[in-house]
């Protein structure tokens, strides 16, 4: 017996990272998948390598590997009818939505008054209006199923404390706490809890962007500000993230809404 059999779990940005252990880890438990991800390149600001269409079918073969069913197609968190489309599709063919993983987003750096309007802009709109994006293609399912659930919001340990060089994703990762508080409020009397998660560095691609040590080495005094309290583990795994994910949206945290749980190897008290 897993821990979510039966339940239905939606997870933005499936394709790799992060929301590929997500989507592997509920599906180990027991839950059928609902998955979008753009599978491809995204702004010409990004340092690190494009997610492609090869890893979006891998995640599927993987999440398919652990005996479980999965809808995933490819879509840009952007687009809200795409999103809705997926959802309405998803709940059509499993029947409830009970868990939903707001994990895709973007990463790229610069002084914020030497940054492209466009870039800054850009970041927004995938890493903040996506999220709330994804949220209004997903919450009216989950009231209309009138089983409760949780809402898993990743944000960032620059959603607690702004690092420079990072402006855009700061501006985006704080506005997501704001959301996010404002989402539990309102879907509160539906049994629907709303937290977000606020990892550091990540062995993923994005969380060990190479392109982040072009402005370390012009600018090293921005260092302090990224030191862990946890210098053994300075990168996390995914599994650890996934780790708290599944915590959030188990009926183990039944009391928890609202919050902010920092994964972030104290890096936010530095």
């Amino acid at each position: 017996m897993g821990e979510f059999d039966g339940k239905v779990v939606f997870i933005t940005g499936i394709a790799r990272g992060q929301g590929r252990n997500h989507a592997i880890r509920f599906a180990r438990e027991g839950a059928s998948i609902i998955g979008v991800d753009i599978a491809g390149p995204v702004s010409e600001y990004n340092s690190y390598a494009p997610v492609t269409e090869a890893d979006f079918h891998e995640t599927v073969q993987l999440v398919e590997a652990e005996g479980a069913k999965i809808h995933a197609r490819i879509a840009d968190v952007r687009d809200s009818a795409a999103l809705k489309s997926v959802v309405d599709d998803g709940v059509a063919q499993f029947g409830r939505l009970d868990v939903v993983v707001a994990n895709a987003g973007i990463c790229n750096w610069n002084r914020f008054w030497e940054m492209p309007d466009d870039q800054f802009e850009e970041l927004i709109d995938i890493n903040l209006t996506g999220v709330f994006k994804t949220l209004k293609a997903a919450t009216p399912a989950m009231i209309e199923a009138g089983n409760g659930g949780s809402i898993i919001v990743v944000s960032s340990v620059a959603g607690l404390k702004a690092m420079p060089g990072q402006a855009n994703y700061a501006a985006a990762k704080f506005g997501l706490v704001g959301l996010t508080q404002s989402a539990a409020k309102e879907l509160g009397e539906y049994r629907i809890r709303v937290n977000s998660i606020h990892p550091y560095g990540v062995n993923t691609p994005m969380g060990t962007d190479q392109g982040a040590l072009t402005l370390f080495e012009k600018y090293p005094h921005w260092l302090p500000s990224f030191a862990p309290i946890l210098t053994e583990k300075p990168i996390a795994d995914v599994d650890d993230i996934t780790e708290a994910v599944l915590y959030l949206a188990s009926d183990r945290a039944r009391t928890v809404t609202g919050s902010q749980m920092a994964l972030d190897q104290g890096n936010s008290k530095v």
